[in-house]
């Protein structure tokens, strides 16, 4: 389960505006591997929509089915908004209903059957 915190503004190369939705999971407890300590998040991911700004407005506390799932990416550079770092990230996280956990789990792709 996770729920909408809030949506971004996100303009296209044509000037005309689109949002996302931002959701979030639920708390998680997670081993820090610098201090090795353990402290609580909760992934976010954002979600391309079709809604005007009113509507995302109105949706933020909405619980959707699903859950946010770390996936592998090429390497890209992420500055860390509190201290300026410049760090490389080989992930990202996005927003995975349950019908699709359910088929990325059980069904093989037709390339590893045959």
């Amino acid at each position: 389960m996770v729920t909408i915190v809030g949506y971004k503004t996100y303009s296209r190369e044509d000037g005309s505006e689109f949002y996302a939705l931002v959701v979030q999971g639920g708390v998680e407890a997670v081993r820090s591997q610098e201090t090795g300590r353990t402290y609580l998040t909760a992934r976010q991911a954002k979600v391309a929509c079709t809604f005007d700004e009113n509507t995302c407005e109105s949706l933020i506390g909405t619980s959707l089915e699903g859950k946010i799932k770390k996936v592998n990416v090429e390497p890209y550079e992420y500055m860390i908004p509190d201290t300026g770092e410049l760090v490389t990230l080989e992930h990202r996280y996005e927003f995975i209903s349950d019908v699709d956990d359910i088929i990325d789990d059980h069904v093989i792709a037709e390339e590893a059957v045959v």
